[in-house]
This record gives structure tokens, C-alpha cells and sequence, in this order.
């Protein structure tokens, strides 16, 4: 159900809560690497775990997520509010576990 990999999605929550010029460089290369399927899905979780969608509107909400993308979405998501928390809350709410992912990471 997810085209983009937990432990990617990881990354990006712990390189988005570091506040180093070095880590937001790390962050814009990342996002800026991904392919459409993983932005729209990584956009699409951030909106579940922001409340906008619900994890069983998960599917509608990357349709949105590649329909409406009118600005570049590595500037999107790093405007995004609280990225970090919302990638956080909606992996949580699609069920989606990742603590081997934060283990390897850390």
C-alpha cells in the first residue's frame, strides 16, 4: 500500500527535527530524490497523520496528493508545519511500525 520505504520515511522525520544547515541539506537531497510515487505518498501520510484524511482514505488522498501538485513538492513538504510529527502520527495510524527502521537509523 505504500510506495515509499518506512525506513525512508524515517530518515525524513529525523532529518527534518535536526536543526543543522548539514542536516537540511541531507533532507532537500532526500526528498529531492524521490521518485512521484513516493512523493505523493509521503505527501499523503503527512495529510493522514495531520488529520486531513483518514488512514482509509489513504488511496484518495495520494490521488489528490498527484492531482492538485502544483508546486515542487520537496518545497511543499519542507513548508510543511509540524513535517516530522504528522509523518510520524500517520504512520501510526495506518499501522505501520517502524521501530527496526529507527533502531537501524540511530
Amino acid at each position: 500500500m505504500l510506495e515509499i520505504a518506512p525506513a525512508k520515511v524515517v530518515e525524513i522525520i529525523y532529518l527534518s527535527r535536526e536543526t543543522t544547515a548539514s542536516a537540511a541539506a541531507e533532507l532537500r537531497g532526500l526528498l529531492a530524490g524521490l521518485n512521484v510515487d513516493e512523493t505523493s505518498h509521503l505527501t499523503a501520510l503527512a495529510w493522514v497523520g495531520r488529520g486531513t484524511y483518514t488512514a482509509e482514505e489513504f488511496g484518495a488522498a495520494v490521488v489528490v496528493a498527484q492531482v492538485e501538485a502544483t508546486a515542487p513538492a520537496v518545497e511543499y513538504l519542507l513548508g510543511m508545519t509540524d513535517l516530522a510529527e504528522n509523518l510520524e502520527a500517520g504512520l501510526e495510524e495506518m499501522g505501520i511500525d517502524v521501530t527496526g527502521e529507527e533502531e537501524d537509523l540511530l
